[in-house]
């Protein structure tokens, strides 16, 4: 019987890429045949439904001025999502000053656009050459950034970076009061104009930022689908392997802190119009964790799942977080489906969920036949949960705080327990947590949103390892 000769790859054709298709790994059953079917759409068509969604929803559900603001700041944190995927997803490089090129765009469009320069007439450019200009700008700044630290991997590179993120807040502050304003910011700035055009409304910015995030989407997917998009993965896997394939290493790592930097800036310029005004604490190290949040919850690597995690940590973050009420419904539901998703068998969660109803009954009944003022306080925002059940003492703050300790010292006992002593021991570790979000958490929510995102961060981690899009890389031999 003959054999048919096993076909050769085309000339100029990386046989290894043209084949990664079958070295990726879907998820078992009908959740892979879902995924297979979406992806044998063209990325493109995607990308135009995605874009056409987002056009409409404005227009659909009337979205009011709270809530435009909401989709305002989740596209401009899904824009630098996308931003730091280049830098951190593609290439590996572990950028911790990134959100400082975010400031340096904002900046940069508020000394072009005011009277902060040159007053009193000041500088009023349109946008159509203040942002470009301010995009290269930050270009050459991410070159000046990765150029002294090109050759530095992994921690090294994470300090070097860290170091200019936060010299940037001491230089905005401090070294240059007189120009950039020092604490007090550049205030009344002007808003993006230009050809006889001037967006002042959320809608306007909201449909701004749209065509900002689908711009960068198609420009960056070219890129990832080029020779540098390939050398960034390269890199990104093996530094010394790629050097030995002849890939400029340290020309890549270049290019990926420049087009990172110039994402950031745009996001800034748009920023810094629609606020109006811009301040160093805009740029601080609190909003970097939430774009490392975004990139992490959606999948470092994933273009898609940059710009999903971004979305959601921002509207989940301030759209539902704000609200006492609303937290406390996701803090529940965030207990409720870490249990049914790591507990096995699923009687395990019944007893855990009834034995922790049945102990908080019992603990109430001792505590308050004590003392009745360690059960006299409201449980925070939530009614339903004030029957007899939750300890709240008139003055909860000093027992919220020492249910917050205890309860860390219950979740770290449970890491080192398994079996039915770790389902023994769920039971108070769960009220005890429930105690402490109406005693204290709960009243503050300035704290209590992070920790509320670091918990459903860690829930979506132990689920998907990967991010919500993001793929595991697989070989197969």
């Amino acid at each position: 019987m003959a054999v048919e000769p096993k076909e050769s790859p085309g000339v100029g054709v990386d046989e290894w890429v043209a084949r990664s298709a079958e070295r990726k790994e879907y998820p078992p059953g009908w959740r892979g045949d879902v995924q297979r079917q979406f992806e044998r759409v063209g990325w493109w068509p995607r990308l135009g439904l995605a874009a056409a969604v987002g056009v409409f929803i404005p227009l659909v559900i009337g979205l009011n001025s709270f809530q435009l603001q909401v989709g305002i700041d989740a596209l401009l944190l899904a824009i630098l999502a996308l931003g730091l995927n280049v830098s951190v997803g593609w290439a590996g490089l572990l950028d911790l000053g990134y959100v400082a090129f975010y400031g340096f765009g904002a900046y940069g469009y508020a000394l072009l656009s005011s009277n902060q320069l040159n007053p009193p007439n000041g500088i009023h450019w349109p946008a159509y050459f203040s942002i470009p200009l301010v995009m290269i700008l930050a270009a050459g700044l991410g070159l000046a950034v990765g150029w002294p630290s090109r050759r530095l991997i992994g921690d090294y590179l994470a300090i070097i970076t860290l170091f200019f993120g936060e010299a940037f807040v001491e230089f905005v502050n401090n070294v240059a009061p007189t120009k950039l304003g020092g604490p007090n910011g550049i205030i009344a700035l002007d808003p993006l104009h230009g050809a006889h055009l001037q967006i002042t409304t959320l809608t306007g910015y909201f449909y701004v930022l749209l065509a900002l995030l689908v711009l960068s989407m198609a420009v960056l997917h070219m890129l990832d689908t080029s020779r540098a998009g390939r050398a960034w993965r390269a890199v990104r896997e093996d530094p010394l392997a790629a050097s030995v394939m002849t890939i400029p290493v340290n020309r890549v790592k270049l290019l990926a802190f420049a087009i990172g930097a110039m994402i950031a800036a745009m996001a800034g310029t748009v920023f810094a119009a629609q606020q109006s005004n811009v301040f160093p604490s805009n740029f601080d190290t609190p909003y970097l964790i939430l774009i490392y949040a975004g990139l992490i919850l959606g999948g470092a690597g994933s273009m898609s799942g940059a710009v999903l995690g971004g979305l959601l940590v921002s509207i989940v973050l301030d759209g539902f977080l704000r609200s006492p009420n609303q937290s406390s419904y996701i803090f529940y539901g965030v207990i409720l489906i870490t249990l049914l998703v790591k507990l096995r068998p699923w009687s395990r969660v019944a007893i855990v969920i009834g034995g922790t109803i049945v102990f908080g009954f019992v603990a109430h009944a001792i505590v308050g036949a004590i003392s009745s003022t360690a059960v006299a306080g409201t449980a925070g925002a939530n009614d339903w949960i004030d029957l007899h059940w939750a300890i709240v003492p008139a003055n909860p703050v000093t027992f919220g705080n020492i249910c917050f300790v205890a309860l860390l010292c219950l979740v770290v006992t449970l890491t080192q327990v398994k079996g039915w002593w770790r389902t023994a021991l769920m039971i108070p570790t769960l009220y005890v947590a429930a105690c402490a979000w109406e005693a204290r958490l709960s009243q503050v929510p300035a704290i209590t949103r992070l920790l509320l995102l670091g918990a459903i961060l860690i829930v979506v981690m132990a689920w998907r390892p990967a991010g919500l899009l993001g793929s595991k890389r697989v070989e197969v031999v």
